[in-house]
């Protein structure tokens, strides 16, 4: 009801109807940490770093709901896109890899694309939406769309080279797929675009740009913005100290380029690559940043074109943050801050053309009611505590509040896990965010049926103090300084998200 009076006027809850839904354009970007132009600050993602050319998102951001602190609730592909697009948290999506889809492990949930299709949508998707291929996703989740879907060819890429940059000369013919996507996000804009601006039919349209995933692949020109002599290696190359050794990634993705294998390289805590690579991988995954940025333009600038830019909500996120050497980690699968915090912002016509900058913690499963307020659909409930059987639930809380007002009473803590296994034995790695720490505990853990913790078998604990410590260099869980800390912590993580929430959700 709150933004329906603001969007629609002074229109009531029984005249919604006649009120024009907006179109929602939904895009996403893969492996994208928070390095871009409108992080700049506090909250930015490495203490090192050149100049970001980002005027896209930049722009986008300046009329947008900034997320400053958005945490993802796993950092790792498929796990963090069906957690946003459910709503749900990976506990109970049961997705925790690449080779689980929600529907057979979880539960027939709702997702994003399906709700709007749901409520007369033409839901339409493209690129990498949901994690691709029968296993992950039963080929892109069909039920979520109206039209075919489309993937495009990749071209270049191969595991010889991490990076590579295509003159641009050779991609005026041979197009990279990002690039093919956005052209087909053009063309699908343009045929959807008479029903949505006669009100006959509004649009959801998905883009999902795979850069700057590996391979860092790129047209040359891009290099530009990136000087080599501006590109510097990160200042904390060494694993925190007393980190437990569950909380380690041997960055198995990076080590499978032949380039990258053929240097030996371990991924062994505080094994370190070259130099000259480390420098090289920085300046290729900035470049492909930015070559994503310039996509994000085409397909965003297409709605003014159109004369939709006011009637369409514009939701931007990468699905989980990136490590580039710091600690001498690479990728993502880890829970540091690096890794878990991630871009995300929403633009509302007439909401947020101004721009609004939050600080507050949020998280990728507060998608989900966001957009279906911001559209004027109907509320999503709160999910229960066993919602398998429940198609339509949430486990996050609709962005508007903030919207209205950037410190708004809000969550306290946001909530991340990834899972290991050491010695046969399964554990995960459950995470808890609050404005000053970061908190991990790695515990055992049993699968199906059950899916859950045993939190007195442990296999390591992490504190990072963000306010004297803002890159995780120390792991302080066993400093006898923080030994209410650390009893405070653990019972909220072993409580869970519900504790978090502000009064007003939970009742």
């Amino acid at each position: 009801m709150r933004l329906l009076l603001i969007l629609c006027g002074l229109c009531s809850r029984l005249l919604v109807t006649k009120c024009s839904r907006k179109n929602v354009l939904f895009l996403v970007s893969d492996d994208m940490r928070p390095q871009i132009g409108a992080y700049e600050g506090q909250y930015f993602p490495s203490s090192i770093h050149p100049p970001m050319f980002t005027p896209n998102l930049d722009a986008l951001a300046s009329k947008s709901l900034l997320l400053k602190r958005a945490y993802v609730q796993q950092a790792l592909c498929s796990p963090s896109r069906t957690s946003l697009l459910t709503g749900r948290r990976p506990d109970t999506t049961h997705v925790t890899d690449l080779v689980h889809y929600f529907r057979r492990v979880g539960g027939n949930f709702t997702t994003i694309p399906e709700y709007f299709k749901m409520n007369g949508y033409e839901s339409v998707g493209m690129g990498k939406i949901f994690h691709p291929g029968y296993l992950a996703s039963d080929n892109d989740d069909p039920i979520s769309w109206t039209m075919p879907y489309f993937h495009g060819t990749r071209n270049f890429e191969s595991k010889a080279n991490s990076w590579k940059a295509i003159s641009d000369d050779l991609l005026k013919n041979k197009p990279l797929i990002d690039k093919q996507i956005a052209d087909h996000a053009l063309s699908t804009l343009q045929k959807l675009a008479p029903a949505a601006k006669s009100g006959q039919k509004p649009f959801f349209v998905a883009v999902g740009f795979h850069k700057p995933h590996l391979p860092f692949v790129f047209p040359e020109s891009f290099l530009q913005h990136y000087p080599i002599s501006e590109i510097r290696l990160p200042n904390n190359e060494y694993a925190p100290i007393n980190m437990p050794k569950a909380a380690w990634f041997d960055y198995t993705g990076l080590r499978s380029y032949h380039d990258i294998s053929a240097l030996n390289a371990t991924g062994a805590i505080n094994s370190t690559l070259p130099r000259d690579v480390v420098l090289d991988l920085r300046r290729a995954y900035y470049s492909a940043l930015s070559w994503t940025d310039s996509l994000v333009g085409l397909v965003v600038n297409e709605l003014s074109k159109l004369g939709l830019e006011n009637d369409t909500i514009v939701s931007f996120f990468g699905d989980h943050g990136w490590q580039l050497g710091e600690h001498s980690e690479w990728c993502k699968q880890t829970n540091f801050e690096l890794a878990t915090h991630a871009p995300m912002m929403v633009h509302i016509p007439g909401l947020t053309d101004k721009g609004i900058v939050t600080e507050q913690l949020t998280e990728f499963v507060d998608l989900f009611p966001t957009l279906a307020e911001a559209a004027g659909l109907d509320l999503l409930p709160l999910c229960p505590d066993h919602s398998a059987s429940i198609g339509l639930c949430r486990e996050g809380m609709s962005l508007i509040p903030l919207v209205q007002n950037p410190n708004a009473t809000w969550k306290n803590a946001s909530f991340s896990q990834y899972p290991r296994v050491i010695n046969g034995t399964s554990i995960m790695g459950y995470t808890i965010r609050t404005d000053r720490y970061r908190y991990t505990e790695w515990v055992k853990f049993i699968g199906a049926p059950t899916y859950k913790p045993q939190w007195n078998v442990s296999f390591g604990v992490e504190l990072y103090d963000h306010q004297k410590d803002p890159d995780e260099n120390f792991n302080g869980a066993f400093d006898p300084s923080y030994v209410q800390t650390v009893k405070q912590l653990s019972y909220l993580l072993h409580v869970g998200w519900r504790i978090a929430l502000p009064s007003s959700e939970k009742s």
